[in-house]
């Protein structure tokens, strides 16, 4: 086990209702005025963006917004944020939504204080070392984003979705509110990709080369388990208070460093899931469905060992001499999960039957360097054989 730092200060509310102690919560913060971000209209239907205004005003806690946030967020929206946030002198961001929103409220709050262009960041040209205080409601689990430092973000002009991880207790949200109730009436699709993604976030940090990391392990493949045991309740009936609260945590605990302390971790089929998406606008956890069964199938060949305990400890399959065989049957249930759950699995099912493999190559490679990923290094040619596999 590798020595680590491990800090979350994120206050977590959980429960029915709970979004009707957001006021009480900014006010503890210390909060004069917050900028409410949120996506498209359904926050604004369902009644919650009235009920979280209201909490506010109870709180006596002025507040502005900015609405229309879409997924796979643009820089567009956080240039338009920052000029609202510092015109209405707000001094916390709350995100109401997903991880597209609470990404974008992320990059608006580290973007405020800074005087230069906020892609800074995104680009490593500096540290993130400031920001505004950040809150959360979720309503989407997902991307985790509630419970950790980072935020993704495409520059359009560029094509480029890159993410910012900053320093922990600089863009970690000071609480997160989350009501499973809010998930209910989510489309069976958004469901499963959000399932998708938060598996896709255990597994970056579980297939590592670094010895010794049993009970990270073990917490990793117990979580893994446990989502694919409650998705299936959650498809059967999508208003299961007991499932839907369950996979809301697990997409919290799957990104907020819990199931990564002490190892190295990998990150290369997010990293190749972001220039598919970045280019073609797909949805992230459908695009990770369709790349991250063809990227173990490619390292498995390689290095099957923890491939290998990843099927037996995760799809109970069966012990056996031939690792790389043991490796490759757990790729397929993996698949076969993921198409139980209405998920693409290549490139065709994901609306994209003939990708630009030349250009996500090239893109992928001139963003985050001649080799990728740590649990198999991966070469321009690696990464092409993968996403060719994946047609």
């Amino acid at each position: 086990m590798n020595d680590f730092h491990f800090y979350t200060p994120t206050d977590y509310i959980f429960g029915k209702g709970a979004e009707m102690q957001v006021g009480a919560l900014a006010s503890k913060q210390g909060a004069r005025g917050v900028m409410i971000v949120y996506g498209g209209g359904s926050a604004v239907r369902s009644g919650l963006l009235g009920r979280v205004i209201q909490s506010l005003d109870e709180a006596g806690i002025a507040h502005c917004q900015m609405g229309g946030v879409q997924p796979n967020p643009v820089d567009k929206k956080v240039y338009e944020g920052i000029a609202i946030c510092r015109q209405a002198k707000a001094d916390m961001l709350l995100a109401v939504g997903g991880g597209s929103v609470i990404d974008t409220a992320k990059a608006i709050a580290v973007g405020v204080p800074y005087e230069g262009d906020f892609w800074d960041f995104y680009i490593d040209k500096v540290k993130a070392e400031k920001a505004l205080k950040v809150g959360v409601v979720l309503t989407i689990p997902a991307a985790g984003s509630e419970g950790s430092g980072n935020s993704v973000i495409t520059k359009v002009e560029t094509c480029q979705k890159l993410g910012l991880r900053a320093a922990p207790g600089v863009l970690n949200p000071v609480f997160s509110i989350l009501n499973p109730e809010l998930t209910f009436t989510l489309p069976p699709f958004q469901t499963a990709s959000g399932i998708a993604d938060m598996m896709v976030h255990i597994m970056e940090r579980y297939f590592t080369n670094t010895p010794s990391v049993e009970v990270s392990d073990r917490l990793c493949e117990g979580v893994l388990m446990a989502i694919i045991n409650e998705a299936y309740k959650v498809k059967q009936n999508p208003r299961d208070y007991e499932a839907r609260a369950n996979i809301m945590w697990c997409g919290t605990i799957a990104h907020n460093g819990t199931c990564g302390v002490g190892r190295e971790e990998d990150w290369a089929s997010h990293f190749m899931e972001h220039e598919v998406s970045a280019l073609y606008d797909v949805t992230h956890g459908a695009g990770l469905s369709v790349i991250v069964p063809a990227w173990m199938a490619f390292v498995a060949r390689r290095n099957p060992g923890k491939v290998a305990q990843f099927a037996r400890r995760v799809f109970n399959v069966p012990q056996a001499e031939d690792q790389v065989a043991v490796a490759m049957e757990g790729v397929e249930r993996l698949r076969e999960f993921f198409h139980d759950m209405g998920l693409p699995v290549n490139f065709r099912e994901l609306g994209v039957p003939r990708p630009d493999i030349d250009r996500l190559v090239e893109g992928l490679h001139h963003n985050k360097g001649e080799l990728v990923g740590f649990y198999v290094r991966l070469s321009a040619k690696d990464t092409r054989e993968i996403y060719e596999s994946a047609l």
